[in-house]
């Protein structure tokens, strides 16, 4: 799948997403995940879809809403047809030991009603997760403190990387939570760490792909590229292409 917070520039209207989703369909890709979109009703959102199709799995969703209009988030998900409910990141308030626990007395009661209707609240990861608060990382308290019921995780490979982890290690930590993993490649520029195509960095996909399958558990791939250094277009192509030489389409 492609994740659409990679071409957000592009799908800020109607007509440029109605035009942004067929070239994705165009690509290949099967499945997305709406993120960074332009204001349009869900109804016409699945319409679009339907019509090229493309299947909607997940989202980021505004943090406020899931907190506020959870009932209202859960309706237009159930219009979408997507199961998976995720937020982007963990705000940043609550990244520190003072507000780490208003994390989770804000989200439990959105979890639960969210898993109560069948459906589940996904969490993505940055670098920050992997970053010890007392002497656990602040990922540690997270699969600690939600259920794997009421919180799935959205492992972003770049990320894991970025900080210094084992992706793979962290593929099977997490084993019973990552339905939806982003693939999203690392290299360098000089000293400074750039984003790339899918197996146009230096992530051991073969590796990690070969573990996210061995974990059973991952119902999609989704491609993510916050930063391109070309048409971010041609970089969802490039991974695309990539992918399914080794049979991923």
């Amino acid at each position: 799948g492609a994740q659409l917070y990679t071409v957000r520039k592009y799908i800020q209207t109607e007509k440029d997403i109605r035009f942004a989703l067929k070239r994705i369909a165009d690509m290949g890709y099967t499945t997305i995940q709406v993120s960074g979109i332009g204001k349009i009703a869900p109804e016409v959102l699945k319409e679009i879809c339907d019509e090229l199709p493309l299947k909607i799995v997940l989202t980021h969703t505004n943090d406020e809403r899931i907190i506020n209009e959870t009932e209202q988030v859960i309706h237009e998900h159930e219009i979408l047809g997507c199961k998976y409910i995720g937020i982007g990141s963990m705000p940043e308030k609550y990244r520190d030991s003072t507000w780490y626990d208003h994390f989770v007395l804000d989200f439990k009661e959105p979890a639960k009603k969210i898993a109560d209707a069948g459906k589940l609240f996904m969490y993505h990861n940055h670098n920050f997760e992997f970053r010890k608060m007392g002497n656990k990382r602040i990922i540690e308290r997270l699969v600690e403190d939600f259920t794997p019921e009421e919180m799935g995780i959205t492992l972003d490979t770049y990320w894991v990387q970025a900080a210094g982890g084992d992706i793979c290690q962290w593929i099977e930590i997490l084993k019973d939570r990552i339905y939806c993993v982003h693939l999203k490649d690392i290299t360098v520029n000089s000293f400074e760490q750039e984003m790339a195509p899918v197996m146009e960095g230096n992530i051991n996909f073969k590796e990690v792909l070969k573990a996210i399958e061995k974990a059973n558990i991952t119902k999609y791939l989704i491609v993510e590229q916050d930063i391109c250094q070309g048409n971010p277009f041609d970089c969802l192509q490039t991974s695309y292409n990539n992918l399914a030489k080794l049979g991923y389409k």
